[in-house]
């Protein structure tokens, strides 16, 4: 499969991007940012952009791939509600709209987020089901969104937000403990696997709570 990675320097991209990696059934892999990734290998590309309104200019980068793997995202913390809209929503439609052009059948993976709600929640939940909402209506060849819960980072994998690290340091202690409730707990390296076999094999369903993520990556 040939793959495309945005949001590769997060700690959900970083994960995907390292299974990616190890994947023999992915031959190709491109990642779209507006910084590099650390890691060098031969089968990836490392496309840097700085509009994530306007993918234009790299459309023939995105030509005949497989799937994309969406893992761009931030917390809503202090943000604004338009501010956040135009990250979760503006950035996720410039692309897919660019992709369903330069690679019509490919399957879109959107990370999303546990709590995602149509009506009622907050802002943050809102903008994430819009965001899937929108994708969903698209003629990719499949549209899956993950909602993971909390996400354990493994294989050296750190989040770039501060808040994050210090929650998975203080929780770091209690991961064995958590190993059971797959409920609410998965890890970046079952993200990963999951969304390369949503990609390779297609997923049970279009819209994947933690315990689907779990149980998919599972195999």
């Amino acid at each position: 499969m040939r793959v495309v990675i945005f949001g590769a320097t997060g700690m959900i991209g970083q994960g995907v991007l390292l299974e990616c990696l190890d994947d023999p059934s992915i031959t190709e892999m491109i990642t779209v940012g507006r910084r590099p990734v650390a890691q060098e290998h031969a089968k990836l590309t490392q496309v840097e952009h700085g509009d994530f309104l306007d993918f234009a200019p790299i459309a023939e980068r995105l030509r005949g791939l497989d799937a994309c793997f969406w893992c761009l995202g931030i917390t809503s913390v202090g943000m604004s509600e338009e501010d956040y809209r135009r990250i979760t929503v503006d950035f996720t439609m410039a692309a897919a709209e660019v992709l369903l052009r330069e690679s019509p059948g490919l399957t879109m993976c959107f990370v999303s987020g546990a709590g995602t709600d149509r009506e009622g929640g907050p802002m943050w939940a809102r903008a994430k089901a819009d965001a899937e909402d929108r994708l969903l209506a698209m003629p990719f060849g499949r549209v899956t969104c993950f909602r993971p819960a909390y996400i354990q980072p493994k294989r050296g994998v750190r989040s770039p937000s501060a808040s994050y690290r210090v929650t998975h340091a203080v929780l770091a202690p209690f991961h064995p403990l958590l190993k059971g409730l797959r409920r609410y707990v998965t890890s970046t390296p079952e993200v990963g696997r999951a969304m390369i076999r949503a990609a390779r094999d297609g997923a049970p369903k279009p819209v994947l709570e933690n315990d689907d993520i779990c149980a998919l990556a599972a195999g």
